[in-house]
């Protein structure tokens, strides 16, 4: 039986690929896609979200959402990573639909309620949606199936901070009440997606199975293995939120452990994960009072590639 979820994200190269890989998995039932700030301004991402549905020949629901963090002062989005189009400045075809009437925050709400036990949230962008949508409804947290995150850092240190993930950073306050929130809920962080690299040899073989979306999600990869050359010294690329999605279907690839979870919310460690495991004794309890999560520190990277190049490749 397909799993039923919902995907936040703000496409950006590697929420293109992940998309491409919710939309043809067969075992995924995606009910939608919501869309945030984050590696590109909110209507970008929507823009993007209904063109790669559109190139992969599907009609699925897009909700525009979060244009900004909750609190702190928006961050620039890094054109330098994604592109100014957050697909690698590439040319791209025009897109037909539109986005819901309503609100992701409200969709995620609505779309819960009417599948009480049954619906998934993969969020990997800024959660500024998932905040958004408890304040709306704090009741759906007994009624979402699993909360699964792309973001944070428990040992790995930050990509955008010497701390903090870019997408705990972009809205800290966000990721703090998603956290923290008591449901069953997953951070899929640069632990685990930092072991994984898809080379140019996969991509080669997803473009050639996916037509006109292939070729997009080629020439975007191009774009963001530069910045990866520099930024890591790596031939290829790291496919973050393709992770969150490889840990739903095959979470036996990767290393978790169960803990309380806190975003640092001011100052220079702003968006921060602090992660205290469970049962682990501290100077004090203050880490410790948050509700249980689970987090992962590792990941068979290789193992996770095959994953995707067999979901994408044909």
């Amino acid at each position: 039986m397909a799993t039923p979820i919902i995907f936040d994200t703000d496409p950006g190269v590697d929420d293109a690929q992940a998309i491409a890989i919710a939309l043809a998995h067969p075992d995924i039932e995606l009910l939608g896609l919501t869309t945030t700030f984050g590696n590109v301004e909110v209507e970008t991402a929507t823009h993007n979200a209904l063109l790669l549905s559109e190139l992969a020949g599907q009609s699925i629901p897009v909700a525009q959402g979060a244009a900004a963090p909750l609190v702190k002062p928006k961050a620039p989005a890094p054109a330098h990573i994604h592109g100014a189009d957050g697909l690698g400045n590439i040319d791209l075809p025009a897109v037909t639909g539109k986005p819901q009437p309503v609100s992701a925050a409200q969709f995620i709400v609505d779309t819960v309620n009417a599948r009480p036990g049954e619906v998934t949230l993969v969020a990997v962008g800024p959660l500024g949606n998932l905040a958004a949508a408890l304040q709306l409804d704090p009741g759906i947290v007994g009624r979402v199936r699993r909360v699964v995150i792309m973001g944070g850092s428990i040992r790995e240190g930050g990509n955008v901070t010497p701390v903090a993930e870019a997408n705990l950073y972009n809205d800290p306050h966000a990721g703090a009440r998603v956290l923290t929130a008591g449901w069953p809920l997953t951070l899929v962080g640069l632990d685990a997606t930092h072991r994984c690299v898809l080379d140019a040899d996969a991509m080669e073989r997803i473009a050639a199975a996916q037509g006109e979306l292939g070729r997009v999600l080629a020439e975007s990869y191009t774009f963001y293995k530069a910045f990866y050359q520099q930024f890591l010294g790596i031939d290829g690329c790291c496919p973050h939120d393709s992770c969150s999605l490889a840990w739903l279907m095959k979470p036996e690839l990767f290393t978790t452990r169960r803990g309380h979870l806190n975003v640092v919310t001011e100052g220079p460690a702003m968006g921060q994960t602090v992660f205290a495991p469970e049962g682990h004794p501290f100077i004090t309890e203050q880490w410790s009072t948050t509700p249980l999560a689970e987090v992962c520190l590792n990941a068979d990277g290789p193992a996770v590639i095959d994953w995707i190049v067999e979901t994408l490749g044909g």
